[in-house]
């Protein structure tokens, strides 16, 4: 089956590759690759495939004997054999983490396989995630494990049936081989299963990989492997803008400084509409370092990412981010300070003066023109554009916030909503969106104090005492997060059922209000209201995906597979690849999966709960436990 793959491995005969066999953790200047093999599994097995994503590469369902294709992806995607023409390799990047320069960082657990020409004469680069060591492993194994592959797995594929640039993920393997790790840090380790996921994109060259030349950084001290290699910063430049921007090489030939002034101003507005997308689905990526940054503005490296449930702007997905720097409102100011770095790491074949101007006249417009744009969609508002309107989602916003509404379905909702409702029926519709509010119980959770009265007093007094101090142990906005939630939590003690839904209705039907005259402007300005309609509905329908990837149902999926029923990963796989509505048989795969789902969840879950939470409800309240690192 996998005989069909035509292999052209362009990124090694353009960029320079190690001359050392050497497979440990080392350093490695003056190259961009570094040879490496696979260390092979204990009876790897399929957890899943994405046809679709195979699609890419040219392989098509296997009609014939699905079981032998399904062996032999196992066999060749965990590592364990190396296909005819692959090239495994590592690459070599550094990295701004959480806002220090880390020096050396590299693909520590992932080995380029090589690059597949696809059916239609396009490249596509394939990558096992978890093969084992590398020369960028560091004091790592290599290796990933089961929960963290079928997160990966699954979002990568979510994302790209939401329209949303994405790497791509073929197959997930898992196998008998484990390895330990301490989940939450806590000094509580266990053994998992090593697994490996087949990652497909155009490239994973990303802002780091042009970091490789940073001198001693001043603040760490840490400086790129390749210092003074200028020659290879201009090959990174010659092969990045020739492959993946060639209208960029075809305009500015005889001038380099304007073709990578083009090729910056292409990427900073590709990153720009690519946090807007996040930004409207509600998706924290948890991790946004240099690193983690595409240099053709997909998103890459899922980790601790999260779809956010309740809106709240402060959202933090990732449980060892303290500081909230990857927060969900920070997402677009990193990201732009993240285009910053790329900046400073093209000099001197970009002068700083040149994309420093670029990224400010580039950057925020680009953002804010894409951002409304989607929204105005998820709003149905297809016929005008007012400038009012982003004040209207602003507002919408924070409604959501006052009354933590669950941000995916009441956006969801918003597409039956009228401006001609009857009363009755704005009663029910009312229902429906309060219904999508956190409860008391719920809200109690949230507000749950995590601080010991003790540490919390010690804080106070350092803030006041020590701020150097409190700066090693703490923030201030730590203090103030847990001072919030000190007062929520006596706020709610006295809040009844009833007294919140009160509090909702009111907040949601002055919103209701602004958005009902918003839509008889749309109205006045059409001829056919109903034909107006239709299409609003339809484009709302489009852009409002009923399905998500939340995290509670990756944990049944994740608990499932744990206990050797892959069933449910292959379940969720299928409905996320019809996340609205109105997709292709999407009645008949919404049933499949629920029915198939809710037995395979069964098996695994004792609570009566968890078995019959339907997909696109609100999660449960046992998923606000839930902590991703």
């Amino acid at each position: 089956w996998l005989g069909a793959l035509r292999f052209d491995n362009l990124a090694l005969r353009s960029l320079p590759v190690d001359a050392s066999e050497e497979s440990g953790p080392r350093a490695v200047p003056g190259a961009c690759f570094a040879r490496v093999r696979p260390s092979p599994l204990r009876n790897p097995r399929l957890v899943a495939m994405s046809l679709p994503a195979l699609a890419l590469l040219g392989l098509e369902a296997p009609a014939a004997d699905p079981a032998a294709a399904e062996a032999e992806a196992a066999l060749f995607f965990s590592g364990n054999r190396v296909l005819a023409g692959a090239e495994p390799a590592a690459h070599c990047y550094c990295g701004h983490q959480f806002g220090s320069f880390a020096g050396q960082l590299g693909d520590g657990a992932a080995m380029y396989l090589g690059e597949v020409l696809g059916p239609r004469g396009e490249r596509w680069e394939m990558q096992l995630k978890g093969a084992g060591v590398t020369p960028f492993s560091r004091q790592a194994d290599g290796r990933k494990v089961l929960r963290s592959s079928i997160r990966e797995f699954l979002c990568s594929e979510a994302m790209f049936h939401l329209g949303i640039p994405t790497t791509r993920a073929g197959t997930c393997v898992t196998s008998d081989s484990t390895v330990l790790r301490d989940v939450f840090y806590d000094g509580n380790p266990k053994n998992e299963r090593c697994t490996v996921v087949l990652r497909i994109a155009s490239t994973f060259i990303r802002f780091g990989s042009f970091e490789i030349f940073k001198p001693p950084d001043e603040y760490t001290g840490r400086k790129g492997p390749s210092v003074n290699r200028n020659d290879i910063r201009i090959q990174m430049l010659d092969y990045v803008i020739s492959t993946f921007y060639p209208e960029i090489q075809e305009a500015y030939s005889d001038n380099t400084v304007q073709r990578n002034a083009a090729f910056f101003k292409e990427i900073t507005r590709r990153t720009a509409r690519l946090v807007a997308e996040w930004q409207c689905v509600g998706f924290c990526h948890g991790v946004l370092n240099t690193d983690n940054m595409s240099i053709v503005g997909l998103t890459i490296d899922y980790g601790p990412f999260g779809f956010m449930d309740r809106y709240d702007p402060e959202h933090v997905c990732n449980g060892s981010d303290n500081t909230g720097r990857y927060a969900y409102n920070k997402q677009p100011e990193i990201c732009k300070w993240n285009l910053g770095k790329l900046a400073e790491a093209l000099v001197p074949e970009l002068p700083l003066e040149i994309s420093q101007l670029i990224l400010e006249e580039e950057y925020d417009a680009e953002f804010e023109k894409h951002y409304l744009q989607k929204m105005r969609k998820k709003l149905g508002l297809i016929q005008l554009e007012l400038e009012e309107d982003s004040k209207l989602v602003s507002e919408l916003l924070e409604t959501m916030h006052l009354t933590a509404g669950d941000f995916t379905n009441i956006f969801y909702l918003l597409s039956s909503f009228s401006v001609d409702i009857d009363p009755s029926k704005f009663e029910d519709f009312l229902e429906d969106l309060t219904s999508q509010c956190a409860s008391v119980e719920e809200l109690k959770v949230v507000f749950k104090p995590q601080m010991d009265p003790r540490q919390l007093s010690m804080m106070l007094m350092l803030a006041q005492s020590n701020p150097q101090l409190l700066a090693l142990i703490g923030t201030k906005a730590n203090i103030n997060k847990e001072l919030e939630r000190i007062e929520q939590s006596s706020k709610l003690q006295q809040l009844t059922a009833d007294d919140l839904l009160s509090r909702n209705k009111r907040h949601w039907k002055e919103w209701l209000e602004k958005y009902r005259v918003r839509l008889q402007k749309e109205i006045e300005s059409v001829g056919n209201a109903d034909a107006w309609n239709t299409e609003r509905v339809k484009v709302m329908n489009s852009n409002n995906p009923k399905y998500i990837l939340r995290n509670y149902i990756a944990q049944n999926a994740i608990e499932a597979a744990e206990n050797g029923d892959f069933s449910e990963v292959r379940n969720v796989l299928k409905l996320l690849e019809h996340p609205f509505q109105e997709a292709e048989g999407f009645q008949e795969v919404k049933e499949d999966a629920e029915e198939e789902g809710a037995t395979a969840t069964a098996t695994v879950c004792s609570q009566e709960s968890r078995s019959k939470q339907s997909y696109c409800s609100k999660p449960p309240l046992w998923a606000s436990e839930l902590c991703v690192t």
